[in-house]
């Protein structure tokens, strides 16, 4: 039988200003906002998340030891693999998002994803076990074809889980806008500290009990991740726009049209007759808007395609400039911790920390404590100042840390000064294997302001690019942020193995010589220094001519 209105009980009739403009849920019906989304939907995709970077993280942190010591490559062989295997990880993204916002949607590729995940971990771990009877040649291509499966569906993955969570919140609404502020927070907070305990356990158990154990366990976690998003279902809010047309084909529509329109001297409809603050800027792309007689031709490209581009464009440059950041960020777990195993690392005379934990000790226990302090004390104390629901804006905190990370590579490289020093004073110069008599505290403060710099400018770049690109490019704004990375840590390993080429000439030990005690890792840094503070300046300067993109419907 169908109901009516008026054989359904009132108390379930939804208000008409209880539906989420623009989202449905997972029947397809209008959202209703009292039942869907916020931090009910968002938690069932954070843990998913978090388990996630857990699984990811359970197998690449150790990879370096696998090849070594069970596949017996040589040094030069496994670093070349994982710096090949890592790079790939990290520019995926770029095309899962774009086949996520273009084809399948991000729900959908979510699970794809994670069972192309589960797969390639089932592989990897089967990998360990098939040594005594095959040859290593097809051991080697099985292990390749496994650890580039996982980099694939963590490509698809990684952006548009964290999208798909931030979709939960309306920013129309304002309780809703400070919350998916905090849901930022939250995410990369979990994801570094919430992993740290199990992620031990992980390592342990491959290093003392099985491999097979050792991968095993992330394809456990892999199921669990997937199983639990898929229990949230219900609650999740789905964004649609009444345009369906393939977002990136409406925007690079823009330019073709643009460019086919160079020499048109008419004057293009101005996007300021339109009320729009980007009026002023891409005044080239206005002629998009118009047919090859002259006049205005909406249906070929709309002013929202047309804002929609210019909204792009205006990323490029505070993306270059944060191409500075990038490139320090990735220090800490290859140069710091090289410089931590030459020093003084006992608490006691039984108790000594090992070189590589000092990125977890201190990075990690910054963020823990330092997250839910900026979200709990700090945002609401700027706030009342700023009235800004995020309590700063995006690019003032992306700034701030990109000025604290500039700061701990500057102090990172009077530390290294004075390393050197005392190596020359000590005589050890030319013993490299002996503790250089200097605390390992010395590298603490370079670290804790490394962890600080995270905690403003990597969760600004998530938020600010989530936010500023259109609707139903989400995943790819994310996968944008996460290139950043990918670009940085390769421009690093080149920055490394061109300056070593040119420094070590003539029989020279270069500046990343082997001997620590003989080589120039402050002079390294000093160009760190010089490219950062570059690139700070570069992110003022943009920052000061960014308009920020309009809160607009999903529409």
């Amino acid at each position: 039988m169908t109901l009516t209105v008026s054989t359904v009980p009132e108390a379930e009739i939804p208000l008409l200003d209880d539906f989420v403009p623009g989202a449905v849920d997972f029947k397809g019906r209008p959202s209703v906002r009292s039942k869907s989304g916020i931090w009910k939907a968002a938690s069932f995709i954070t843990c998913a998340g978090v388990a996630e970077r857990l699984a990811y993280y359970g197998i690449s942190l150790n990879l370096v030891s696998y090849l070594s010591n069970e596949m017996r490559q040589p040094t030069a062989s496994a670093a070349a693999m994982l710096n090949a295997w890592f790079g790939t990880s990290l520019l995926l993204p770029i095309l899962g998002a774009f086949v996520a916002d273009s084809f399948t949607g991000r729900f959908r590729m979510i699970i794809i994803a994670s069972f192309l995940y589960i797969s390639g971990l089932c592989c990897l771990a089967l990998s360990t076990t098939i040594s005594s009877f095959n040859s290593e040649n097809f051991r080697m291509y099985f292990f390749l074809f496994s650890m580039y499966l996982v980099s694939i569906a963590q490509g698809g993955l990684t952006p548009c889980i964290q999208a798909f969570g931030a979709d939960q919140f309306d920013d129309e609404i304002e309780h809703e806008s400070k919350a998916k502020s905090s849901f930022f927070n939250w995410w990369y907070c979990l994801s570094v500290g919430g992993i740290l305990a199990p992620l031990l356990c992980i390592t342990y158990v491959q290093e003392n009990v099985s491999w097979f154990l050792g991968f095993g366990i992330p394809a456990i976690v892999m199921c669990i991740a997937l199983s639990i998003f898929l229990i949230g279902t219900p609650s999740y809010r789905f964004r649609v726009t009444a345009d369906q047309t393939n977002p990136l084909l409406r925007i690079n529509r823009v330019f073709v049209k643009a460019v086919r329109n160079w020499r048109a001297t008419i004057a293009a409809p101005s996007l300021e007759q339109q009320g729009s603050p980007e009026a002023s800027q891409f005044k080239f792309l206005d002629k998009a808007l118009l047919a090859s007689d002259g006049y205005l031709e909406e249906k070929i490209c709309s002013i929202s395609d047309v804002e929609d581009a210019k909204g792009l464009l205006r990323l490029a440059p505070i993306w270059v400039a944060s191409l500075g950041y990038a490139v320090v960020y990735s220090q800490p777990s290859t140069l710091f911790t090289k410089q931590a195993a030459t020093l003084d690392r006992h608490l006691t005379q039984s108790i000594e920390i090992p070189a590589a934990s000092l990125q977890q000790c201190f990075i990690t226990a910054v963020i823990m404590i330092g997250l839910p302090f900026y979200d709990r004390v700090f945002v609401p104390i700027a706030r009342s100042i700023t009235k800004n629901p995020s309590g700063i804006s995006m690019l003032q905190r992306i700034s701030f840390g990109l000025l604290l990370s500039l700061i701990s590579i500057i102090f990172a490289a009077f530390v290294e000064q004075k390393r050197l020093a005392t190596a020359r004073e000590y005589g050890l110069e030319d013993t490299p294997a002996a503790y250089i008599p200097m605390s390992v505290w010395w590298l603490a403060p370079q670290y804790i302001l490394s962890a600080l710099a995270d905690i403003f400018a990597m969760v600004g770049l998530q938020e600010f690019f989530y936010n500023q690109v259109p609707s139903d490019l989400k995943s790819i704004g994310l996968s944008m942020y996460l290139s950043i990375l990918g670009i940085g840590s390769l421009l690093s390993s080149f920055m490394v193995s061109t300056i070593q080429e040119v420094t070590s000439n003539q029989g020279r030990d270069g500046w990343f010589a082997d001997n620590l005690n003989r080589a120039h890792i402050d002079y390294f840094y000093w160009v760190l220094a010089g490219v950062s503070a570059a690139g700070l300046a570069a992110f003022l300067f943009f920052n000061r001519s960014y308009v920020y993109r309009r809160r607009n419907s999903f529409y």
